[in-house]
């Protein structure tokens, strides 16, 4: 078992009914070492297997052999942790979902002995997940108190490390990492360190500990306060009477007690020296021997024996003093007090490294030398003209740092979330910045009804053309858009106006870029990834993440903390989830078979990390939001950790828009089958993510959804009359309302689609000539024509839900799906809902079934004029009474009348007795 650290173990408080008698004496010292020492260590030994019960006779635990043997516990199934749920079981998620896979089930069973002992790993090392996932606290470059800036990162390849950069005129000599443990340690890090400069003139600090104020307090200090002075101070103010022993005092304690038995005076014969009593006795002779001195105030101990092995050592302390040593504060404020200013800072030195200079990580490796970006980086250049690729150092003087200003929104009910990205929110054809995009399209968000962001795109990465997803560099925001401040601001008036900010993340592979990435960081080829060819992807060309390495995961699960810590972030879409559990990247045919799921083909340590990921985040941010983005829908995606699942708060069902461009593109729309499509969006809605199109419907050459269906090409020639515009805008309305009504809780629409823009999204690259024609946003089309009826139907989706939480109304009943009629009818909660996909029959009276009999009142209809429809619904028929004519299997009905390529949406506002 590894050791824990002292500072880290409280002293045993005693047991509440014990009285323990105060020891009075000079060893009182001795024993206060011996508790904050000695005792904890102990105390561990204690809860060893070897450590035999207190009700144990002395007999038996005078030898090992000797004592009884332990009774053999039965192994329980279920443990007890704590997190999400308290009782842990790896096969939990299965009942309740209805598989009784064996095979399967013994696959969770495996790969929960094996999250354990990854766990287990990773606590070994950095004491437990907190500390496991802060490794942005050391890594990368920080400025200490004494006066100079400290550089880490991990390269276990490499034979030599140095700072290279603006401060010292880039050579690999100047800034080195020390030899031996302070310049790298086993585990292959490396730490430089960057002095401050002493100004010419200026004489060197006269402590070595001297600390000055860089950020906390930073106009504060120069107290002229000396060590000495503090020192006396302390030992006035803040220690007590006897609680401080100077090593000359101790030091007399010892030559006494050698004077005591060696001196003149001491016993020269064995007869004088009597019989030594036993220690028991001795202890209680000199218990007994000490007289009450009140100006003594140490803590008062005893020791507890209870003649049994391994309990000498069971030190406790009386109920007073553990609890006045437990609120006694540690003196540091007194070595605040000593610290200096920053305006002493700047006067007495020159910064080793300034605010924005460039540098980068120099290694010699087996294989030669080279640079690198390092991998903690905060703010990067990565396709800088001219020159290579470099990190800045980012430290802003404290008044120009950003201060956040509104906390984290609460957000009551479903997930309505705006996906976008930063460079093309612009109407120019030009890369758009974080300040542009805080001031034009955030107010628009709000305005349309959403209450979250997800911006895709924002971590750094080299290929613009990749729309973010090809990331070099983890730790810093993409420099196209602006600085880590600019996004700050973004991130804190996207929470003023109450929403929240998620961002899609890339674990599952890496770009494979050398100089600006990861790959062959130090050298070798399995620094971050699979070696061979497991480490590279068989179709994108990025490179794999080795997640059983304990390293890996510290930069992992550190990068999302980062982000949450940093920046605020609210959530995480975590992408492509099926290149990382797959070792064929899930490039397979998926035939739904339970067994898919845990072959040789399955990535258990993937896995184990998402697992890790999840119960990282939700213990140390209680309100984070995960989504898992998964085309082969793993089981227990969205289940508890501690009952076998991942521990997702929702999945992104990549199902529905394929299925709704597959009617569009290949279906004739009189030949749409409602069961399949009412089959494609509840299949299984529990915590779904549901959407009409994102991103992936409008990049790589493909069309947008309004281009499909309104047809802009025909629009801009004149061969499309207004009639088919209308009709065209009425299937893309009863689209948007049927799948944002099924969701599971979560609706997703991607920048733009909510006015129904009429071009698809192409980055600039080498096949349209670098051209930023179709990567920006027509936002002048959201006050014209269908585009401005599309927008205010999803403006009143969007408020509807905001005010009844119609996706958080538990599941659907569908009572109606009629391929004939093309009419599809289901409740949820006291709202009915009715489409009519028919795209030529109308009908004047349609009767569809409902199990509660009551008044039923309209509250949404597509075919409203404000909507672009034609009001053929008039407001005398606004509100339906149901009879008791049974129909669809429901003992009440309504009659209805449904235009064509409309929907409805009622509300019971009566309930009707019989």
């Amino acid at each position: 078992m590894a050791s824990c650290p002292p500072f880290l173990i409280a002293p045993k408080p005693p047991p509440p009914l014990v009285t323990v008698r105060r020891c009075r004496s000079p060893l009182a010292g001795r024993a206060h070492l011996l508790t904050s020492c000695r005792a904890p260590c102990l105390r561990r030994r204690q809860s060893c297997r070897c450590s035999s019960s207190p009700s144990s006779s002395s007999s038996s635990s005078s030898s090992p052999r000797g004592r009884s043997p332990r009774p053999r516990q039965q192994k329980q199934r279920t443990e007890q942790r704590p997190g999400r749920g308290s009782t842990v079981d790896p096969v939990g998620f299965l009942a309740k979902a209805g598989v009784s896979d064996r095979a399967f089930a013994q696959f969770l069973r495996d790969r929960h002995k094996a999250f354990k002992d990854r766990r287990w790993e990773v606590c070994s090392r950095f004491i437990d997940l907190k500390e496991g996932s802060s490794g942005f606290e050391l890594m990368g470059m920080h400025r200490h108190r004494q006066h100079r800036v400290d550089f880490m990162d991990w390269a276990p390849g490499a034979r030599y490390c140095s700072l290279v950069g603006d401060f010292n005129e880039w050579s690999a000599t100047e800034n080195c990492a020390r030899e031996g443990h302070l310049g790298h340690d086993d585990f292959g890090y490396w730490s430089v360190v960057l002095e401050d400069k002493l100004r010419e003139g200026q004489e060197p600090d006269e402590y070595f500990f001297q600390e000055y104020n860089y950020l906390d307090d930073y106009d504060k200090g120069d107290n002229g306060v000396d060590a000495e002075d503090l020192i006396r101070r302390m030992n006035e103010e803040y220690w007590e009477p006897g609680e401080v022993t100077s090593r000359k005092s101790q030091l007399e304690k010892v030559a006494k007690l050698y004077e005591q038995m060696f001196g003149p005076n001491s016993p020269q014969t064995e007869e004088e020296l009597d019989e030594i009593p036993d220690a028991e006795t001795r202890y209680n002779n000199w218990k007994a021997a000490q007289k009450d001195e009140l100006s003594n105030s140490l803590p008062s101990y005893d020791i507890i024996d209870t003649g049994q092995e391994f309990d000498i050592f069971n030190v406790v302390t009386d109920r007073a003093s553990f609890e006045k040593f437990q609120a006694k504060a540690p003196p540091l404020a007194y070595w605040v007090e000593m610290r200096k200013g920053r305006k002493a800072w700047i006067e007495k030195y020159v910064p080793a490294i300034s605010h924005k200079d460039k540098y980068r990580v120099y290694f010699n490796t087996p294989d030669g030398a080279l640079e690198r970006v390092p991998a903690w980086a905060t703010y990067v250049l990565p396709d800088a003209e001219g020159m290579q690729s470099y990190a800045v150092h980012w430290e802003p003087p404290p008044e120009e740092i950003y201060k956040w200003r509104y906390g984290r929104p609460r957000v009551k009910g479903s997930l309505r979330i705006y996906e976008c990205h930063v460079g093309i929110s612009g109407s120019e054809q030009k890369i758009s910045s974080f300040q542009e995009f805080t001031s034009n399209v955030l107010p628009h968000i709000k305005d349309a009804g959403y209450n979250a962001v997800q911006i895709i795109g924002v971590v750094e990465h080299k290929d613009y053309s990749s729309v973010g997803y090809k990331v070099t560099n983890y730790f810093a925001v993409s420099s196209r858009f602006g600085t880590p401040d600019d996004f700050k601001k973004l991130v804190d008036e996207a929470h003023g106006h109450g929403l929240l900010v998620l961002i899609d993340i890339v674990h599952s592979y890496a770009s494979a870029e050398e100089m600006v990435g990861l790959s062959l960081f130090d050298g070798s080829n399995d620094c971050y990834f699979h070696s061979g060819k497991r480490g590279h992807h068989k179709y994108w060309g990025t490179r794999m993440f080795k997640y059983d390495d304990v390293d890996v995961l510290h930069f992992l699960l550190s990068n999302l903390n980062w982000w949450v810590t940093e920046y605020q972030i609210d959530g995480f879409q975590f992408h492509s989830l099926s290149s990382m559990l797959y070792t064929h990247n899930g490039f397979s045919t998926f035939t739904g078979a339970i067994e898919e799921y845990c072959n040789q083909y399955v990535d258990k340590d993937a896995l184990i990390y998402l697992i890790l990921a999840n119960e990282m985040l939700h213990e140390l941010h209680p309100d984070i939001i995960t989504i898992a983005e998964d085309a082969t829908y793993y089981p227990g995606l969205c289940e508890p950790t501690t009952q076998g699942g991942l521990g997702f708060d929702y999945w992104a069902n990549l199902s529905i828009p394929e299925m709704w461009l597959w009617h569009l593109e290949n279906v004739p729309e009189r030949d749409w089958s409602m069961n399949k499509i009412m089959k494609v969006l509840i299949s299984s809605n529990h915590n779904m993510l549901s959407y009409v199109e994102n991103h992936n419907q409008s990049i790589s050459g493909r069309k947008s959804f309004a281009e499909i269906i309104l047809n802009t090409g025909m629009c801009s020639s004149g061969s499309m009359d207004d009639d088919s515009i209308f009709r065209a805008s009425s299937l893309l309305k009863i689209i948007k309302l049927i799948t944002f009504t099924t969701s599971g809780g979560a609706y997703l629409n991607f920048m733009g689609n909510e006015f129904a823009h009429p071009k698809r999204v192409e980055f600039p690259m080498s096949s349209n000539d670098y051209s930023f024609q179709l990567a920006c946003r027509k936002w002048e089309l959201l006050d014209k024509g269908v585009h401005k009826h599309v927008f205010s139907f999803e403006k009143d989706i969007m408020s509807l839900d905001e005010n009844e939480r119609i996706t958080k109304r538990g599941s659907l009943n569908v009572h109606h799906c009629d391929d004939t009629s093309m009419v599809i009818s289901f409740t949820r909660g006291p709202f009915l809902f009715v489409f009519n996909f028919n795209p030529e029959v109308s009908y004047e009276l349609y009767r569809v079934g409902v199990d509660e009999a009551g008044e039923y009142q309209l509250i949404l209809n597509t075919d409203e004029t404000k909507y672009g429809g034609r009001g053929e619904l008039k407001s005398s028929q606004y509100m339906k009474k149901t009879s008791d004519k049974r129909v669809d299997g429901c003992r009440n009905s309504l009659e209805l009348a449904l235009s064509s390529r409309s929907a409805q949406v009622y509300k019971l506002v009566r309930i009707l007795r019989i």
